[in-house]
């Protein structure tokens, strides 16, 4: 990995999961991107060219799944690590994940260890500040 800052792209509906994932990735070193849906994340997406993605899987008008899908299809994100945000931890919820194209499942809430170990597990080279 290079010496840029590592980016992040957070996608969630609730405002509180946004800020506190963005306040513990820039405080980590990361260049983070909200967007509070599916649709928001597509508009904004393919300007920011996000290195990693979180994205919740309940959201109104685009759900997880469907994101996680769209980003699969498209050639220049699709081996961008993704990582589904959910408080459904069940074995069928992280089945129907994996089967969407997502790269790992993390339950809700999350503390800044978590999302740092996944940042850190799926993207070599990344060294949080």
């Amino acid at each position: 990995m290079s010496d840029k800052p590592l980016r992040v792209m957070i996608v969630d509906d609730s405002r509180t999961i946004r800020k506190a994932g963005e306040e513990f990735l820039i405080s980590a070193g990361c260049v983070v991107v909200l967007a509070e849906d599916g649709f928001d994340c597509l508009t904004k997406i393919m300007d920011f060219e996000p290195d990693f993605i979180f994205v919740d899987v309940m959201m109104p008008r685009l759900d997880g799944y469907a994101v996680t899908q769209v980003i699969r299809s498209h050639a220049q994100l699709k081996s961008s690590p993704v990582v589904m945000l959910s408080s459904k931890d069940g074995v069928f919820d992280k089945a129907k994940g994996m089967a969407a194209g997502a790269t790992d499942y993390l339950s809700k809430p999350f503390k800044r260890e978590d999302l740092i170990a996944a940042i850190t597990k799926y993207a070599p080279g990344f060294k949080p500040a």
